[in-house]
């Protein structure tokens, strides 16, 4: 089931909200109105009560026969709207006729002292109210009528407004649809928007930024290993078609095997490292083991590359140390990639320089050789797979481009990062592996 539009759940919170507010607005006139012809009411019963005390204090406690019952008669016959009872001792001493129709009574009783030792009189008074309550009938369904006309009348303008509010995003969705990887480089201008929906397009502009630049490494990557895994298909296939267009001798045959799996162990080799990148792309994390030394594993790596070092003239100096949970494979793997492209760029007969820092929340990994300097452009890419700084793929068949890549995969799997510099000729490429917390 899909969602309301908003169109829709805004146009039913107006209707709601003018219902609620109209129907308290009215609410509220309708008790003042009855709060005041109730004031209206009491104020009038008042009065003529204070008139009827009068007339009884005259009458000297005698209200039958005399002026008074004539006053009384007179009075009453032009207010047909109220009502007099007198009694004193029981006994009704005046009873005035009220109007004929239809009446509703609003009453007041007290009591009137008369003459020194007689009984005092009880004087019930009533007023027709009848009228009020017609008025008060017709206002309420007045004030209905005004509610249910003016929640309709508040809803219907309240649905047009939001249907125009909501116009911009009808056009930002069409500006969408003409976005993607059909119109690289198109943007949306988020100027002719409201604050509100500005920075929704404005993150919209870097998603579609960062999926562009995925897209354009998807397309280079693919070119890369179609490059990479083309070069010794071909020399595999080459080498066995050359074989096989003429009969040889064993020994010929042998070489041509060996030099067959050579190039079959170097694409199994790229396979291999590009599965380790997957499963560190999908966040696979190392195995950790107990605390090691960091300038152990880095001599293990220098004892491995002894004889490639030794045959460029290059020392390597293990400075720091730092003790800390890490797959210790991995970590040798790293060093000695750094190592193998340390070897290669460095000036020969110069010093390689290993160096380990542990601070508070990481360990530093860094490798230091003096060689041609690294362009600044060039700096942010090194660990990005298959980049080499030369344009040119020479030495290829042995070096696929993904050392570095593999650096910062493992510095990845460890909580760390990666880090690059090359400055006066001396060039500096580590990575970092994250202290675990205590207890973890």
């Amino acid at each position: 089931m899909s969602a309301p539009s908003i169109k829709a759940t805004l146009s039913r919170w107006f209707a709601a909200q003018a219902l609620v507010g109209l129907s308290a607005v009215c609410i509220g006139v309708y008790a003042v109105t009855a709060w005041n012809f109730q004031l209206k009411q009491t104020s009038q019963l008042e009065r003529q009560a204070e008139l009827i005390r009068h007339l009884v204090l005259e009458s000297r406690g005698q209200p039958r026969g005399g002026d008074l019952q004539h006053k009384f008669d007179d009075f009453f016959a032009t207010h047909l709207d109220l009502k007099l009872v007198l009694r004193q001792g029981g006994e009704v001493l005046y009873a005035s006729t009220p109007g004929n129709g239809p009446a509703r009574w609003s009453d007041m009783s007290f009591e009137q002292p008369v003459n020194p030792g007689q009984a005092a009189m009880q004087v019930h008074l009533s007023i027709n109210i009848e009228e009020d309550e017609r008025l008060l009938v017709r206002l309420a369904w007045t004030l209905v009528g005004a509610v249910v006309l003016g929640s309709l009348t508040i809803a219907w303008t309240g649905a047009l407004l939001v249907r125009r509010g909501l116009q911009p995003l009808k056009a930002l969705t069409l500006q969408t649809a003409s976005t993607g990887p059909a119109h690289p480089g198109r943007r949306i201008d988020p100027a002719p928007y409201s604050s509100e929906i500005a920075p929704w397009i404005v993150q919209f502009n870097a998603v579609l930024d960062r999926a562009e630049q995925a897209y354009a490494q998807l397309e280079s990557f693919n070119a890369d290993v179609a490059h990479e895994l083309q070069t010794p298909l071909t020399n595999l296939i080459g080498t066995v078609e050359v074989e096989l267009a003429r009969p040889r001798a064993p020994e010929e045959l042998e070489e041509a095997l060996l030099s067959a799996l050579e190039e079959a162990r170097r694409m199994s080799d790229i396979v291999a490292d590009m599965l380790f990148l997957t499963r560190a792309d999908r966040g696979a994390v190392a195995r950790r083991s107990a605390p090691v030394s960091l300038a152990e594993q880095a001599w293990t790596v220098v004892e491995f590359h002894e004889a490639m070092l030794e045959s460029a003239g290059l020392p390597v100096q293990v400075s720091g140390d730092a003790r800390l949970p890490i797959d210790a494979g991995l970590v040798r793997r790293a060093i000695s990639n750094l190592l193998g492209n340390a070897c290669r760029y460095a000036v020969p007969g110069s010093a390689i320089s290993i160096l380990i820092e542990q601070k508070a929340d990481a360990a530093w990994v860094k490798v230091v050789n003096r060689g041609e300097p690294i362009a600044p452009a060039v700096l942010p890419h090194l660990f990005e797979r298959f980049f080499r700084a030369e344009r040119s793929r020479t030495d290829s068949s042995h070096h696929h481009g993904l050392g570095l890549a593999i650096v910062a995969a493992i510095a990845r799997m460890h909580g760390g990062q990666t880090h690059a510099n090359s400055r006066d000729g001396v060039t500096e490429v580590g990575f970092s592996l994250a202290v675990p917390p205590a207890g973890a």
